[in-house]
């Protein structure tokens, strides 16, 4: 699966972990490498996420039912909590400098392509 930005006709995850159940929620990145550019967890059903125990900072994107961009976090550095956003129906976690290279800004409409 990929998460295309089609506003700017770029690639946010070529490579993409889901994350879609209680227990993949919970893990996360947690105990993972750093990301690799076009690696990417789409947490399913998320509001709000952190970085306890992360070893590597995230950019992070969330995005409505509608596949639309909600809010932005660059550089999400670990222990940190980040804010609840109700309207979340996922949440992509991606290397830092995905969100800068992508030039994806709120409003965005996303595509989630297998």
């Amino acid at each position: 699966m990929r998460i295309l930005n089609q506003t700017r006709d770029t690639s946010l995850i070529t490579q993409t972990r889901w994350a879609d159940t209680f227990w993949r929620r919970l893990r996360g990145l947690l105990g993972s490498d750093p990301l690799n550019r076009g690696e990417g967890l789409v947490l399913v059903g998320e509001k709000s996420i952190h970085t306890f125990f992360m070893g590597f900072p995230i950019d992070v994107v969330y995005v409505n039912k509608d596949y639309r961009v909600i809010r932005l976090q660059e550089n999400m550095v670990p222990y940190r909590l980040g804010p609840l956003v109700v309207q979340s129906a996922y949440v992509l976690e991606m290397p830092v400098g995905t969100i800068n290279q992508t030039n994806t800004k709120v409003g965005d409409q996303l595509k989630f392509e297998s």
